[in-house]
């Protein structure tokens, strides 16, 4: 059954306030609608159904507040390593009638660890891989990226780590520190900004948020070097910086954030979506759901006390979020981690 309890720390959803201006917490209602979560990575909501990857190698499905772990079976060896594991997930425009979805996945064989993309089809509550759209994509000890989302392209968007090499980013021939785009089928499209490449855009070193605007602006989440995490307006076949120059430093033919922690700070900013020109992040060592504000370029946590925060959604004004203080490097908690409801309503 979902849990209701009301909360009052650092949810500061106030418009029209300055960063300098007092500001007074809003008491709104904290729903938790899924608990005992193991490492969950990836949001999906269709109707009232929830589907949240998790990195051991399965899919929770939850429903009217029950959760059902579902087994997905791998054609590779799934590595769980540290952030590896079972990551991004996007169900097709079809889903309903296909029962078709995308995943992103570590694995390792003979010839070493890598990420790839593949199909997965829903069969009898069991997910089974189906096709292949993109393999080698570079994995190392961390920073395998991993997110994955439909753009409003229609066209499957994908962001990977540089696998701990950070020269490989600026490597446009390569897949790793880059944002990548296909076809739903796994092939390249025509107006991909190199000629028959998956790169839409690269210098990253590892992102893991992507998000659209109303407009079809792209935005991108990417963590930094112990600090100057980014959030990027990630435009075609740009040059992001990572690794020749971090933060608001600037170079000709590099892209600087519109956002960073800079020198003082980390965010580890992780899943990412958009809401009245709002940018909510979630933030794993920020331990916050993060908001930024794109026309007047001012940030607060908005989301506090629940501990390292893996990914967001919202649907109306309704923001969605799970936990994630099961992957080693949080503070687990009662039952688990949670996936969470709360209205993005205003002050009055």
């Amino acid at each position: 059954m979902n849990q209701v309890i009301p909360i009052l720390f650092a949810i500061l959803l106030i418009a029209g306030c300055s960063a300098n201006e007092q500001q007074d917490p809003v008491v709104e209602e904290l729903e938790i609608i899924g608990e005992n979560l193991q490492v969950p990575w990836s949001i999906v909501k269709l109707g009232n159904t929830f589907y949240l990857t998790e990195r051991p190698g399965s899919i929770a499905k939850i429903e009217n507040g029950e959760i059902e772990r579902q087994r997905v079976e791998l054609e590779k060896e799934l590595v769980t390593a540290s952030e590896a594991g079972l990551l991004g997930f996007a169900l097709a425009p079809d889903f309903t009638k296909s029962n078709l979805a995308y995943a992103y996945y570590t694995y390792h064989d003979d010839s070493g660890q890598f990420n790839r993309i593949v199909t997965l089809r829903l069969d009898d509550s069991v997910w089974r891989e189906e096709s292949l759209l993109l393999d080698h994509i570079p994995s190392g000890s961390y920073h395998h990226g991993g997110r994955l989302k439909i753009g409003p392209d229609e066209k499957l968007y994908a962001t990977a780590g540089d696998a701990s090499k950070s020269d490989i980013a600026q490597d446009p021939n390569g897949l790793g520190g880059k944002i990548l785009r296909m076809n739903l089928d796994g092939s390249i499209p025509s107006d991909n900004p190199f000629p028959n490449s998956y790169v839409y855009s690269y210098g990253h070193r590892n992102p893991q948020g992507i998000a659209w605007s109303v407009d079809g602006t792209l935005y991108a989440s990417e963590h930094g070097s112990n600090a100057n995490d980014e959030i990027n307006k990630i435009v075609a076949g740009q040059n992001y910086g990572w690794p020749i120059i971090q933060g608001y430093e600037q170079q000709d033919g590099m892209v600087t954030p519109l956002f960073t922690s800079e020198d003082e700070a980390t965010w580890a900013p992780s899943g990412m979506d958009i809401y009245n020109d709002k940018l909510y992040v979630a933030a794993l060592r920020g331990s916050a759901v993060l908001e930024f504000d794109l026309e007047t370029g001012e940030q607060r946590e908005v989301i506090t006390g629940l501990g390292r925060i893996r990914d967001v959604q919202i649907e109306d004004n309704i923001l969605y979020f799970i936990s994630n203080n099961t992957d080693g490097r949080g503070m687990p908690q009662e039952n688990g981690d949670k996936l969470y409801r709360i209205s993005l309503s205003e002050s009055k």
